[in-house]
């Protein structure tokens, strides 16, 4: 024989009212219809007043839908890998370039960005060498347009990463 679950008995269950923090139109109706029912028959709601109340629940309404739209939007934004990296479209890329069969490294190759794209999360920067690569790839960032002063030093002097050099 099966045994009932004692969570099920109605004797547990909550028996307080979880109020609801928004207000929808089941909502507003049934407050105005409480109102109706419960007004002074001597003295009935003015129909201009009555207008007026569900002209303010109509906007209000509508100005929610439209907040929880831009909100919807931003959120896409933020998370698109797309936008995050579409800044770098026209900027140059350097990053380790590997030989496709074997996996070898292979020199340290340079490209402008021409495309932003997106697969299974991840952006990829499309080049103008004809290669796709995933943005988190990118060993240096530059911008071929911008002009240097002459006093600039454009080079940076790191660790020589030649094999047999220590």
């Amino acid at each position: 024989m099966t045994k009932i679950d004692p969570s099920y008995y109605l004797q547990n269950q909550s028996t307080t009212r979880q109020p609801s923090p928004e207000l929808g139109k089941e909502e507003f109706l049934q407050i105005l219809m409480t109102q109706l029912q419960n007004q002074d028959p001597t003295n009935p709601m003015d129909d201009r007043e009555f207008i007026s109340q569900m002209a303010s629940f109509s906007s209000l309404e509508q100005m929610m839908n439209m907040s929880k739209s831009i909100d919807t939007l931003v959120q896409s934004q933020l998370v698109s890998p797309v936008i995050k990296y579409s800044h770098m479209i026209g900027k140059e890329v350097s990053y380790q370039n590997y030989e496709e069969e074997t996996g070898e490294k292979l020199d340290i190759e340079s490209s402008n960005v021409i495309a932003v794209s997106q697969k299974e999360g991840w952006a990829i920067l499309e080049l103008e060498n004809g290669k796709k690569i995933y943005a988190d790839a990118i060993l240096q960032i530059s911008d071929p347009n911008a002009k240097l002063d002459d006093a600039t030093e454009a080079t940076v002097e790191g660790p020589d990463k030649t094999e047999g050099s220590e």
